[in-house]
């Protein structure tokens, strides 16, 4: 893959960069600005180029529409607070007011269009729609430039079609993501853990499945750990559970038995009567857990447990939370998770927090981004590579120049 190096001298020239800026807000206020940071290296280097710089983005799941609760304005005021330069807004994404922003551009100046999903060919399933979005995005500009890992895997306008209408290269970001990925997948340091929690264990089969023949444990917790241990015959009670998954998951601990990998589950779980951070609670081994309350935490055992299986670890990748980290009753086990990441951080391992909920938890719990050898902002993009597919976003870009 080209990256911004070899796209030559860009001063004057108008520089479209995809990045992915999809944070979360509460109302208009952003509550994690970890993507705005990680985009903002590549935007401030185009800039510093003498390149115009054109941001593109997307903010939630808007339905292709204009709807001012996903408007980008917000992210467009705190990026030019972390560039410490003027970012114009242009309230539309190809329309009139984005093409006299991007035409009033001085050298060096930064616009962010707005929301990109306001527009139906972003996200369309047609070839031909989305070409037309991504025909109108690249007559704004003379170059591209793909900074949005945490879109690569997705086959949109922004991401992938309007790669092949213009010179193109990998930003700064996707270029990082890219090489954390490949030193987890192309003979890692050893002991290699892999740590997976969230809700569903569906959203994790297909990487489940791949890292049985890479890594040397796999540490669950989560949401998706009840599936595990209802696949052992365990009552799970009011837990989460995808009862149409658990003889996939009963497969996957026959295959890594056969492998020599170790399966780590918990041996404790921190339960409660309702999804609630006042409903009562109690700490219950997992062979014990009621059939009235619902699994919320891996309990304080389990967090010891998790750490020790972890601590002479060289390789560590984690993806999801081991439980509610909202709610303060519920965060210890994504807290000691965090803690003995850092901990083998501070010891030389290369640990790579994958994104999304566990980036947004580690930020949460009062961790800071240089505990961690590398926090993904593309979560989902992540797992697939590691999975082992194509993505659309990095294989056009691996296609050759327009």
């Amino acid at each position: 893959m080209k990256t911004i190096a070899d796209l030559g001298d860009l001063r004057g020239k108008r520089v479209l960069v995809r990045s992915d800026l999809n944070v979360p807000l509460a109302g208009t206020t952003i509550t994690d600005d970890g993507r705005i940071k990680a985009s903002a290296p590549t935007i401030l280097m185009l800039s510093e180029m003498g390149a115009r710089v054109i941001v593109s983005a997307h903010l939630g799941r808007p339905k292709g529409e204009p709807d001012p609760a996903y408007s980008l304005a917000p992210v467009a005021k705190r990026l030019g607070q972390v560039l410490q330069k003027p970012v114009v807004f242009a309230e539309d994404t190809v329309g009139p007011k984005a093409r006299a922003a991007v035409d009033a551009m001085p050298e060096g100046g930064v616009v962010l269009l707005e929301n990109l999903r306001f527009n139906p060919g972003e996200t369309a399933k047609t070839d031909a729609e989305r070409a037309e979005f991504a025909g109108e995005l690249a007559s704004l500009a003379d170059v591209f430039v793909s900074d949005g890992f945490g879109v690569v895997h997705r086959e949109q306008a922004s991401v992938y079609d309007v790669a092949k209408l213009l010179p193109h290269a990998t930003g700064g970001l996707v270029e990082a993501e890219v090489n954390v990925l490949r030193r987890l997948t192309r003979d890692p340091d050893r002991p290699y853990a892999v740590v997976l929690g969230g809700a569903k264990v569906s959203d994790k089969l297909g990487v489940i499945g791949s890292l049985l023949g890479t890594a040397d444990r796999l540490l669950v917790g989560g949401g998706m750990v009840f599936t595990f241990l209802k696949a052992q015959g365990l009552e799970v009670g009011k837990s989460l559970l995808e009862p149409d998954q658990v003889d996939t998951v009963r497969g996957y601990l026959d295959e890594a038995k056969a492998k020599g990998v170790e399966i780590v589950l918990p041996v404790d779980i921190v339960v409660a009567d309702a999804f609630s951070a006042d409903a009562p609670h109690e700490v219950v081994p997992v062979d014990r857990i009621p059939a009235d309350k619902m699994g919320l935490d891996i309990g304080p055992d389990s967090a010891k447990l998790f750490a020790e299986r972890l601590g002479d670890c060289r390789t560590v990748f984690w993806n999801g939370p081991m439980g509610a980290f909202e709610m303060a009753p519920f965060a210890a086990g994504t807290n000691a998770i965090a803690r003995a990441l850092a901990d083998v951080t501070a010891g030389g391992a290369l640990t790579v927090v994958g994104g999304g909920d566990s980036a947004a938890a580690v930020r949460q719990l009062g961790f800071a981004d240089t505990d961690f050898g590398h926090i993904s902002t593309g979560g989902g993009a992540s797992l697939e590579y590691l999975e082992g597919k194509q993505l659309p976003g990095l294989q056009v870009l691996e296609d050759g120049d327009a």
